[in-house]
């Protein structure tokens, strides 16, 4: 693993108690965002912005699925 998403990842998972960061879920506005871009993304295409839009969304989610595994690591010792 890239040590650079490590270090955000166990800051993140430190900076929030484990059951809030397991808890955390993005907002109605921005799953539906999501959902738009990759169901466009597949039919129509996107945009050069739009496909950044979605890589960063995409990035973040990687970055929170890792986060709340450590979460539950450490909620489970």
């Amino acid at each position: 693993m890239n040590r650079a998403y490590e270090e955000i990842i166990d800051w993140l998972a430190n900076g929030f108690t484990p059951d809030k960061l397991v808890a955390y879920r993005p907002s109605e506005n921005v799953q539906e965002r999501v959902a738009d871009l990759i169901r466009r993304e597949k039919n129509s295409g996107l945009d050069t912005a739009e496909s950044q839009e979605l890589a960063h969304y995409l990035q973040l989610e990687h970055l929170l699925r890792l986060a709340k595994a450590k979460a539950r690591h450490r909620l489970a010792a």
